[in-house]
């Protein structure tokens, strides 16, 4: 008989480690050709759900053949793969049109699709006097000005005025640029 303060037992739950290192596992058995693309999608979702390391082990046991130095090898191979997919995905990655800060003058820098604007963008989600740039006391601040369509730094909407400097994104409606010093 067991008192109202004893709890059966469980098997500890799988830590999200445990779990990682069987999908690795998996993830390699189908790079190197040793499991189908249908056998690995099974036995991952069979992964994802099981709840004992036991059952992990039973889903990776004929994948598990190589020695210390072979694991190393593809860990390193793994990690310089991700490299040059993290170089290749930041070549690829969309680069926006340069928007030179302008030199420091006594008026803001207006911009909006009319003619009479510093900066003229004539898309039709610019509004006729969508926004300002001007420098206060050393700092370049964006303010939106009442824009149909909104002014973003970032990707996050301006509402009132906020501080840019170079590097920023800075949207008017659907267009983008990043702001440039040079």
């Amino acid at each position: 008989m067991t008192s109202s303060f004893e709890f059966p037992a469980f098997p500890a739950r799988l830590t999200d480690a445990e779990r990682d290192k069987a999908l690795g596992l998996l993830r390699e058995g189908v790079a190197q050709g040793r499991l189908s693309q249908d056998t690995f999608l099974r036995r991952m979702e069979l992964a994802l759900t099981a709840r004992r390391s036991e059952e992990l082990a039973v889903l990776t046991a004929d994948l598990r053949t190589e020695g210390p130095w072979t694991s190393r090898l593809f860990g390193w191979v793994g990690r310089v793969s991700a490299v040059s997919v993290g170089v290749r995905r930041a070549w690829q990655a969309e680069k926006y049109p340069k928007l030179l800060l302008p030199a420091p003058g006594p008026y803001p820098l207006r911009i909006g699709r009319d003619p009479g604007n510093g900066l003229r963008l004539s898309h039709d989600t610019v509004s006729r006097v969508h926004a300002e740039l001007s420098l206060r006391e050393g700092r370049w601040v964006l303010r939106d000005l009442g824009s149909t369509n909104g002014t973003t730094v970032n990707g996050h909407r301006v509402t009132g005025s906020a501080a840019v400097r170079d590097g920023d994104l800075v949207g008017f409606g659907r267009m983008t640029f990043r702001l440039s010093s040079r």
